[in-house]
């Protein structure tokens, strides 16, 4: 039996924590609690980023709507008949009555259902009932009032300002560094929004850090590299690599590769369609590293929907790639799985949701499936062995925030990604240097 492999396979070595600075940088705990700063959050930033609405395969076809909210804001993304993607404001120019909620598809026309003013899914006002009651009113006045929206590959983004820079521009160099994956051959099939007590900044640092995973995640340890997992900081985006496939280097004890093969299966193995308890094929080994193994049986359960993964080596099979854009998204691929996961703001700070969009790498052209949207309590969800654990910690770091004797968040530089979100926070909210964060690599 040959020991498992405790080495990333990655030349430049580089660890998650980079060139430590000269001291840890301090958040005030404050911002994940206080009204006064979701309030800042809710007029200053919310308004002005792009932030991931929906999936293509929610809005494909023509009359396809879906709603999305953040805090106060409604949207509304819909297919016209013309086959644009467009998005509006979700509210009446009468009298301020949401058009529609949830989403749906077969709609013809947006009809606000307290007194029945219409307009067309280009949101051009048709119709006023008892329209002499307003005296000189023109039609071409009261148009929907419209919201920036753009795709990148099949997300859907909007932003409420019209001036905010392109998506293009806000991704940054996002795009690209994972253009080699072909993310456009994922199919939405499922939506999972789950109810948390948490600040959704609680929520999203959660998927900002590798420093967490040595405690909470014991299993995924075993197979994933949390110490040469390099980390790289754009302007609003950020992005993490983990090999999987191997041991922790801060294991003392080597593991076998059948150990490193039931880590992985505990915690993975639905991405190769092996169940829990399936023992390690040593008669597939051949002297191979157990990181192979799995790549070749995730390659073998693809083909079984007819994807070819021939292409991808195993390194492309088994590195997670990780970004963060701010303020609230996480997307997590290799070459034969993606999740993306934001988190937003609930009725007050303490409260967030988590979304997850889940998603299966189709054949090329491959019709959209039309996910199913879910929405469960912290208590009944439970997504997979690792972000179970994750969600387990939630309400108690957010119980936390409320102490006095805790005055502000200690970061390390391995959680710089978290601290990216309150650098881009200082800024979008305008704070004065008395509030903003410090320590660290100042810039």
């Amino acid at each position: 039996m040959t020991l498992g492999s405790t080495h990333t396979d990655n030349p430049r070595r580089v660890d998650a924590i980079g060139d430590p600075p000269a001291r840890p940088t301090m958040v005030p705990a404050e911002r994940y609690y206080s009204p006064e700063f979701a309030r800042l959050e809710v007029e200053r930033m919310w308004p002005r980023v792009w932030q991931v609405a929906c999936t293509v395969d929610h809005v494909a076809d023509a009359g396809d709507y879906f709603e999305y909210r953040c805090g106060p804001y409604s949207v509304l993304v819909i297919r016209g008949d013309d086959g644009e993607l467009r998005a509006f404001q979700n509210v009446c120019r009468h009298r301020g009555n949401a058009l529609c909620t949830g989403a749906g598809s077969s709609l013809r026309e947006l009809k606000c259902g307290y007194h029945g003013w219409t307009w067309d899914l280009a949101g051009a006002l048709k119709c006023i009932p008892n329209r002499k009651g307003f005296g000189a009113v023109h039609m071409s006045e009261f148009p929907l009032a419209p919201v920036q929206v753009d795709t990148w590959e099949r997300l859907v983004f909007i932003n409420l300002d019209p001036g905010a820079m392109p998506l293009a521009d806000y991704l940054e160099a996002v795009p690209g560094d994972i253009a080699w994956c072909g993310l456009g051959d994922f199919r939405c099939y499922a939506t999972m929004t789950i109810d948390v007590d948490a600040n959704w900044k609680t929520i999203a640092d959660g998927f900002s850090e590798t420093y967490h995973i040595q405690t909470l995640h014991p299993e995924l340890h075993r197979c994933m590299d949390d110490v040469y997992a390099p980390q790289t900081i754009w302007g609003h985006a950020g992005k993490s690599e983990q090999l999987y496939g191997v041991a922790s280097p801060q294991l003392k004890d080597t593991l076998t590769d059948a150990e490193v093969w039931d880590a992985y299966v505990c915690t993975q193995g639905a991405l190769m369609g092996v169940a829990e308890g399936t023992p390690f094929p040593e008669d597939d080994c051949n002297g191979r590293p157990v990181s192979a193994v799995i790549s070749e049986y995730t390659r073998a359960f693809a083909a079984q929907r007819g994807v070819d993964l021939s292409w991808a080596s195993t390194d492309q099979m088994m590195r997670l790639h990780q970004y963060n854009v701010f303020p609230n998204m996480t997307l997590l691929t290799n070459a034969d799985h993606l999740t993306v996961m934001t988190s937003r703001p609930g009725a007050d700070p303490d409260h967030g949701e988590l979304v997850m969009t889940l998603w299966t790498r189709m054949p090329p052209g491959s019709p959209r499936t039309k996910p199913a949207d879910v929405r469960l309590t912290a208590e009944e969800a439970h997504p997979g062995v690792v972000l179970t654990q994750d969600i387990s910690v939630l309400a108690g770091l957010q119980r936390g925030m409320h102490q006095p004797g805790f005055t502000h968040l200690t970061l390390s530089n391995e959680e710089r990604r978290v601290i990216n979100l309150h650098r881009n926070l200082d800024r979008y909210l305008e704070l004065p240097e008395s509030d903003c964060i410090a320590g660290g690599d100042e810039r």
